[in-house]
């Protein structure tokens, strides 16, 4: 079993993923930022796309649905909030499973960014797709959840195996490192942030990353060590805020 993952830069720092399950040839799209590009890359690939797969409601993740869905026939599966602004065929939740040709994705659910916000793990090939939950060295913004729900999502998200590879949806790692290293001496997060920096420098993607290494380094999943002396919600709800008002 065997999951093919194509990665393009698309908007001002999206990145659209184009999953093919190599066994049948199935093809999904992992959230909808923009569907011209995402139109294109399917006609380079010669793929053919048969489910659109959102994390959650926002324009940049579910924005495309409409005009994908009616230029490929695919079915939209995602959290029953996508019906804001997009149209959805099947709702999932905590628990649910999607199959793709012969892999099977296990949705968790990450809400915290938005309230009913999901993720996409293939447990075969150790694969997460986290849309705006997780990010290289980062997290989403807490738009609608709490300190508390979003800090049990990435403790689902850290439970997953060291060696999972975490597909994040915005190349947002470079200005993460600054605040990182603001708020964390780590000295594997200033080895990691000097890479980084070299990597945006050549043009190079930070994505994805993999479970193992966000908890060695980022500050959002090392929080209960910066700040013991509180809560590990509440320590995690300091740094967020704190990256909020960051102007580095």
């Amino acid at each position: 079993m065997s999951l093919t993952v194509h990665q393009f830069p698309c908007l001002s720092d999206n990145y659209g993923f184009l999953v093919r399950d190599d066994a049948t040839g199935k093809v999904a799209t992992i959230d909808t930022p923009d569907a011209d590009a995402i139109l294109a890359a399917l006609k380079t690939l010669g793929w053919s796309l048969d489910l659109i797969l959102n994390t959650h409601w926002h324009p940049d993740h579910a924005g495309g649905n409409a005009a994908i869905q009616a230029a490929t026939g695919a079915t939209i599966v995602g959290p029953q909030e996508v019906t804001r602004i997009a149209p959805l065929d099947r709702p999932v939740g905590q628990g649910d499973t999607v199959a793709l040709g012969e892999t099977t994705l296990s949705v968790i659910d990450t809400g915290g960014h938005t309230l009913g916000h999901i993720a996409y793990y293939d447990a075969a090939d150790r694969i997460a797709f986290v849309g705006d939950t997780l990010f290289a060295l980062g997290c989403g913004r807490l738009f609608e959840g709490t300190a508390e729900q979003m800090w049990g999502s990435l403790a689902k998200l850290t439970a997953l195996p060291d060696d999972t590879t975490v597909y994040c949806a915005h190349e947002y790692t470079a200005s993460n490192a600054r605040f990182a290293l603001s708020v964390d001496d780590e000295p594997a997060l200033k080895i990691r942030a000097d890479q980084v920096f070299a990597a945006r420098e050549r043009g190079e993607p930070t994505v994805p990353t993999t479970i193992g290494l966000e908890k060695a380094t980022n500050p959002f999943l090392r929080a209960p060590l910066l700040r013991p002396h509180l809560s590990p919600a509440e320590a995690f709800g300091e740094i967020r805020a704190a990256k909020d008002g960051f102007k580095g």
